[in-house]
């Protein structure tokens, strides 16, 4: 049995974005579905996107261990150390700890299977007892670890991880009242699937949804006919997926089933919210989630903030949302996906998803708060550095063929001497991330961060045409 540790009173209001001392743990682990994970060019360097945690070195009183499966380039340490006003200072309050170990599994099991690297762990927090552990998602496999090292979890325990799933989002939607479309959770066989996609006549075109997948890449839409649903014509957002592995997957993790919700336009904002290991939950940022992938659901990156038109009532309804998770002892970051459908009256939010982790706007977010000092204004939705909104786009998937070789020192500098990085003055440019894929894949990220919203999608689109023109 794993015996979670629970935070001190010390930090009961702790944010992970602004800790003002302590020592961050930072276990990147991808602990999801490793065949979803194989689809993604690049996936181990991932492990980087939380990096962003070493600008909270900012504060005197912070630590940060950072581990990962393989080295992080020195010289994108040195990039983020960049943006501290004393770079060699914060430095000293840094431990980057590898496993030196490529294999496809999870970090996290990697650690637990090497007492050399709990050591490490263990010597790099020196004794204190004022540590906690940011996963980017809590398995079985991080409570273990954080039952070794004996530090608190800034994230949801396993026994509540159900309430993330696709079954749970549209539990937990219920109790919060938040509109969704229509649909049926818990389906754990294709016969049940098959039952429900007939109790949802007349509606033909649906959306299978697998309970634990991420990025859209869990998802198929069925266009519904008089024949069984494997007969139907069915796009499935993987590549290569088929109804036999499909059903397969269904019986493993359960399914939910939606009608597909069209409209012109349809947009898909998103809601991030924190729930503090005192209980205390807040929405701290709505975003526009930029989709792609053969059904237009794969999530590709985001923009800053939600449109005006629903992103009050986007984030009364993820508030809402907060507040159950909260009454349910969930603790950490998690994200919402909604539907913003246009009606004669306005739009409508309708609940998608609950995803009860780190996401793909975390930290596009954090990026742009610790690098501006801007802070969420929760009455109008916008970040501000006193009475300057901040703004941002940013993409997890610029890729180019004219990157491959290239070393991340020399992405920044290229960055750096086309006018295109941060300046510390203007708190406006880019924050780079996933850098640790530009050798092998010419991949990576960035947020591009401006002043308004056209500022920032014109140095987005500009930073795009340079890298992929860079040769």
């Amino acid at each position: 049995m794993i015996t979670k540790i629970p935070f001190g009173k010390k930090h009961a209001g702790l944010s992970i974005f602004e800790p003002n001392e302590g020592t961050l743990v930072v276990i990147p682990s991808l602990s999801l579905p490793q065949d979803e994970l194989r689809r993604i060019t690049g996936a181990l360097c991932y492990e980087e996107r939380l990096l962003f945690l070493l600008l909270t070195l900012r504060q005197p009183g912070v630590g940060v261990v950072y581990l990962s499966s393989t080295p992080v380039d020195t010289a994108i340490v040195d990039y983020y150390l960049s943006f501290l006003d004393d770079p060699d200072e914060a430095r000293t309050r840094l431990q980057m700890i590898s496993l030196d170990d490529p294999r496809t599994q999870p970090l996290t099991v990697s650690v637990l299977r090497r007492p050399d690297v709990v050591r490490r762990i263990r010597a790099a927090l020196g004794g204190t007892a004022d540590a906690w552990m940011v996963p980017f998602v809590v398995s079985e496999h991080e409570e273990r670890l954080a039952e070794v090292l004996g530090l608190p979890i800034y994230g949801p325990a396993t026994s509540l991880a159900h309430l993330g799933s696709k079954s749970g989002g549209r539990m937990i939607g219920e109790e919060a009242g938040v509109p969704m479309a229509r649909g049926f959770a818990d389906l754990r066989s294709l016969t049940e699937v098959e039952h429900a996609a007939r109790a949802l006549s007349p509606t033909t075109k649906l959306m299978v949804k697998l309970n634990n997948s991420y990025s859209g890449l869990g998802n198929a839409i069925v266009i519904k006919d008089e024949r069984p649903l494997t007969a139907c014509h069915t796009s499935f957002s993987a590549a290569g997926e088929t109804w036999t592995t499909f059903a397969e997957k269904i019986a493993e993790r359960g399914a939910v089933i939606e009608e597909f919700v069209e409209g012109r336009p349809l947009r898909s904002p998103s809601a991030l919210a924190r729930i503090t290991p005192g209980g205390a939950y807040d929405v701290v940022a709505t975003h526009e989630q930029l989709l792609g992938g053969p059904n237009g659901d794969v999530y590709q990156g985001c923009a800053f903030p939600a449109h005006p038109d629903y992103r009050a009532q986007v984030g009364e309804c993820a508030e809402r949302i907060a507040r159950v998770l909260a009454g349910r002892g969930v603790v950490g970051l998690f994200g919402m996906d909604f539907f913003a459908v246009k009606t004669d009256a306005g739009y409508r939010a309708l609940l998608c998803e609950v995803n009860l982790r780190i996401g793909g706007t975390t930290h596009p977010f954090g990026a742009a708060l610790l690098t501006t000092g801007a802070a969420y204004d929760p009455g109008t939705g916008m970040l501000m550095h006193g009475d300057q909104p901040k703004c941002y786009v940013a993409t997890d998937n610029c890729t180019a063929p004219c990157l491959r070789g290239r070393t991340p020192g020399e992405v920044v500098k290229l960055v750096h001497d086309k006018g295109l990085g941060f300046d510390r003055e203007t708190r406006t440019g880019n924050v780079l991330h996933l850098l640790g894929a530009v050798p092998e894949f010419g991949k990576l990220g960035f947020t591009s961060i401006g002043d308004s919203a056209e500022e920032a999608a014109e140095l987005h689109r500009r930073t795009l045409r340079t890298l992929r023109q860079s040769a």
